[in-house]
């Protein structure tokens, strides 16, 4: 809002000091951070008194876990504070009338309600359980049902890719390939001077993702068809779309079993996912790293920015011993953010790089649950692979302590971005 407040007097002929600096993304992207971070130190204390005055706090199931105990009664639904500062400096310092930033706008709050109504239900359910003197046990089917979480992240899944397949201000620049005789005569072709440079670029809508550390490194989804079914190639995308965004959404969700670890990891994604769009965003930094220019995506990097500031502003009350739990509000909106933005920004293949944690966290309980109920049907006892699953309990069991835990799944996540963003240029 205030980007166009600022267009608008300047189209007035109104001048305002410092005013514009509004016109770089790289000053909007700093005040979009710590506005973020402001927001949520100033608000998340606030709202974590608010919570503990009407008693929103978490259940713990005895597991049998180190410091499980100290858990309970600790305020939930604390992914309220990271959906608002996110929201705040996004309406006030990006282009609102970008397809990219529109459709985040959308997914926060598409995920965020999901989330919000999940909690909120097992909330209902365990006073609901006080009130009639009956034994409450987190786990009971008091929440969303399963298949309506699901049906919730399709549906969005289904409007992200129609979105990017059909809008038509949804576009990537390809160089000119071809002598400056044949560009200057081809109506499609358009000059643009790069780097010192005049460089010729077409536009085009395919649908095509990154390719990590291969060159010529770009990946036409169509080419996965029979040559007679490439018309259709808009449905193979959505249903791609929809399983990333469900299976990330889901994986942040399985990781937000320790304090801060979920809140750290996403953090530091998101600036593996922000030096991606502001990289392509650019026409002088992708000339140079030989990726693809996407006009507009830069404006997406002050979205990114917001959700860092959102999430390390969090962890100050979030770390070990968290003072507020994000809940499925938090955990389910951050995972389909970032899923969307890698999806945005063309980076879909490496998403199991740079959200190893999630994807290793997701798979422990795959692989348990179906161990567990192979061995039972062929041995008549179930047997486990890890001690507990999710992962992060698998070491606890261990003895490990939680503050360590989630320290090395961080670094770990360090060290997958780090490859991840090694991509840009290793191919």
């Amino acid at each position: 809002m205030l980007y166009h407040l600022f267009e608008w007097f300047k189209e007035q002929g109104i001048k305002f000091p410092g005013s514009e600096l509004f016109r770089f993304i790289s000053f909007r992207v700093l005040l979009a951070l710590l506005l973020s971070l402001a927001i949520t130190m100033v608000f998340g204390k606030k709202l974590i008194r608010y919570l503990q005055q009407k008693q929103v706090g978490e259940s713990v199931r005895d597991l049998g876990l180190a410091g499980e105990q100290m858990k309970k009664g600790t305020p939930t639904m604390g992914g309220l504070i990271i959906i608002l500062a996110i929201l705040v400096p996004t309406l006030l310092l990006a282009r609102l009338n970008t397809v990219y930033i529109i459709l985040m706008l959308v997914a926060t709050v598409w995920l965020g309600t999901i989330g919000f109504i999940d909690d909120y239900l097992k909330l209902r359910a365990k006073r609901i359980a006080q009130q009639q003197g009956i034994a409450y046990k987190k786990g009971d089917k008091d929440g969303l049902a399963g298949w309506f979480k699901v049906l919730g992240q399709v549906g969005l899944g289904i409007t992200i890719g129609a979105v990017l397949y059909f809008n038509s201000n949804v576009i990537i620049w390809r160089e000119f390939v071809g002598t400056e005789q044949q560009a200057k005569a081809d109506t499609t072709v358009f000059p643009k001077e790069v780097n010192g440079r005049t460089k010729y670029f077409t536009e085009s809508k395919t649908p095509i993702t990154t390719i990590p550390f291969v060159k010529g490194h770009e990946f036409n989804y169509s080419k996965l068809l029979p040559a007679g079914l490439r018309d259709y190639t808009w449905v193979l995308y959505i249903l791609v779309v929809i399983f990333i965004i469900t299976a990330v959404s889901n994986g942040s969700n399985i990781t937000d079993g320790l304090d801060g670890l979920a809140t750290g990891t996403s953090a530091v994604i998101g600036v593996c996912l922000g030096i991606f769009a502001y990289a392509s965003g650019s026409l002088f930094f992708a000339d140079y790293l030989n990726i693809m220019y996407i006009p507009n995506l830069g404006e997406l990097s002050i979205f990114i920015a917001a959700m860092i500031g959102a999430c390390v502003g969090f962890l100050w009350y979030n770390s070990y011993p968290a003072q507020v739990f994000m809940g499925d509000t938090g955990s389910l909106t951050l995972g389909g953010l970032i899923a969307a933005i890698a999806i945005i920004v063309h980076k879909e293949l490496l998403i199991p790089i740079f959200c190893g944690v999630f994807l290793v966290e997701s798979l422990s309980v795959m692989l348990q649950v179906g161990y567990f109920k192979y061995t039972k049907r062929k041995y008549g006892e179930g047997r486990r692979i890890f001690l507990m699953s999710p992962l992060h309990h698998h070491y606890q069991k261990k003895g490990y302590h939680e503050a360590k835990i989630v320290t090395r799944f961080w670094l770990v996540t360090i060290l997958c971005v780090l490859v991840s963003i090694a991509t840009l240029k290793l191919r």
